[in-house]
């Protein structure tokens, strides 16, 4: 039987994209890092390999246990709106102060370029300080996966790893395309002044799901 044509498979990666397609902080990431043509596929990378490894935990036994502990849910949903304000911040002062002046290119008068290494901090924190990344692919996964028998769920994991990969690839090559015509700087403040209503909407979301 091939694996990739069972329905366990194929409810995986239904289930994986159905999720993962809500823009949040990750694809929000690809996003920007894609119009900007800046260590996109690092970033596609380590955003797939992250969610690969949770829906592993998922299926792996995560769901099995009962999910995260109440002490550290909360860690990780703190720790995630932190990160949320402080990246929105950015993405206001980018809104308020452009870095091309008007009139200019983006491609004429970049942003400051970003190192390889503050990209990966930078794309690790957006995967691994994502409450809904956890909630969402680990345990949300993990339990769907319930339904299947060994070996079927399994099956059910890979599917939902293929979802998790074409989804970041797709946005990653569409991001990718769109960089070079995106050049009005007027259509990156507007892509910033999104992203950090979007970003500080979701960290007021979580903290309230705290009290």
């Amino acid at each position: 039987m091939n694996l990739f044509t069972t329905p366990a498979f194929f409810a995986g990666l239904a289930l994986s994209l159905s999720l993962i397609m809500a823009i949040g902080p990750q694809n929000a990431h690809v996003m920007r890092m894609g119009l900007r043509r800046e260590h996109l596929w690092l970033t596609v990378a380590i955003c797939v390999v992250t969610d690969v490894t949770l829906i592993a935990v998922g299926v792996g036994g995560l769901a099995q246990l009962g999910g995260l502990s109440a002490k550290w849910l909360g860690a990780l949903t703190g720790a995630g709106a932190v990160l949320l304000f402080l990246y929105g911040a950015q993405a206001m002062q980018r809104f308020v102060r452009p870095a091309a002046p008007a009139g200019s290119s983006i491609a004429s008068e970049p942003e400051t370029a970003m190192s390889r290494r503050r990209a990966v901090w930078l794309a690790l924190a957006m995967s691994w300080l994502n409450p809904h990344a956890w909630l969402d692919t680990a345990v949300l996964m993990g339990t769907a996966s319930l339904a299947y028998a060994q070996p079927d769920n399994a099956v059910f994991g890979l599917g939902a790893a293929a979802g998790s990969m074409l989804w970041f690839v797709a946005l990653g090559v569409a991001m990718w395309s769109l960089g070079s015509r995106l050049k009005a700087p007027w259509i990156w403040r507007a892509l910033d002044g999104l992203v950090a209503l979007m970003m500080w909407g979701t960290a007021l979301w979580l903290l309230a799901g705290l009290v």
